[in-house]
């Protein structure tokens, strides 16, 4: 997962010069439902979401509708590495809405040593300049964080007991009908060029529609907040990319923030001592 969503950052950034925000959304939801719907049909795991329209109609909007059409419109701004720094926090945010909620899974002084350790760690492999940014690109970054920290928590909540890949297959066709009309509005006035369509397939087949899926997987192994940690080394993957192929360079603040990101994923996933009873209602 760390790679899979770090990667995206950077195919946003490149897919965006030509393509209007809403499109992009259009296009990596299109492309990635085409894919995953027959697949769920013939799996039989349509079916059973028909009885939960409305939570899967609001899942939908929090985890894919708004925050990626945000994200798209704020890395027409930012860079793509400082994007996903900003997008670290949410593993914060998903820890404060899982205390607020009464959930079973509480945050320990342990873990939140760890959560603030592993931003502390991204700061520093990024580097963070506020005075070059854009505030209102800010606000939209923080408005996906909320998002994305509330889906997962959606998800465990009112959608777990339902066919996985049927609950994505479904929601990224929603999205994709939602946004046609409004991609048929801003189509690009050109075919855009071979690097904006090999950064539109990637971001829907392999960080779409292979990345939920492993998504779901790992949110039933360690749970909604836990599952969110892994945000933490995408800038580390978004640094690394940048490196290899935009030829920047690699600091010392880069090697130091690496460690201190390892470090602090390895606290903030570590579990409480709790009851059997207790552990196995916390799971998904």
């Amino acid at each position: 997962m760390c790679v899979i969503w770090g990667v995206p950052y950077l195919l946003i950034r490149v897919a965006v010069r030509e393509l209007a925000p809403a499109t992009l959304v259009f296009a990596r939801t299109g492309l990635a439902s085409a894919v995953l719907l027959p697949v769920a049909a013939y799996r039989r795991e349509l079916r059973p979401l028909l009885g939960a329209w409305r939570p899967l109609l609001v899942f939908a909007a929090v985890e894919i509708g708004v925050p990626w059409l945000l994200l798209n419109t704020a890395e027409t701004h930012l860079a793509s590495s400082l994007t996903a720094l900003l997008v670290a926090a949410t593993p914060l945010v998903a820890a404060v809405s899982v205390m607020a909620t009464r959930h079973e899974d509480r945050l320990g002084l342990l873990r939140l040593t760890g959560l603030l350790l592993g931003l502390a760690g991204v700061a520093a492999v990024v580097g963070l300049n506020v005075g070059r940014v854009n505030v209102p690109a800010l606000l939209e970054v923080a408005g996906v964080a909320v998002a994305y920290a509330v889906g997962p928590i959606l998800l465990a909540r009112y959608l777990s007991h339902l066919p996985s890949l049927g609950v994505i297959a479904v929601s990224l066709g929603l999205c994709a009908v939602a946004y046609a009309p409004i991609a048929a509005l801003r189509l690009p006035a050109h075919v855009p060029s071979g690097r904006v369509l090999a950064s539109v397939a990637g971001l829907a087949l392999a960080c779409t529609a292979v990345g939920f899926v492993i998504f779901f997987a790992l949110i039933a192994e360690v749970g909604p907040a836990r599952a969110l940690v892994f945000t933490y080394v995408n800038p580390v993957v978004a640094a690394i990319v940048g490196v290899a192929v935009l030829s920047e360079p690699f600091t010392a603040g880069m090697g130091f923030g690496f460690a201190l990101v390892l470090l602090g994923c390895y606290l903030a996933t570590q579990r409480a001592p709790v009851p059997v009873a207790v552990a196995a209602a916390a799971e998904p």
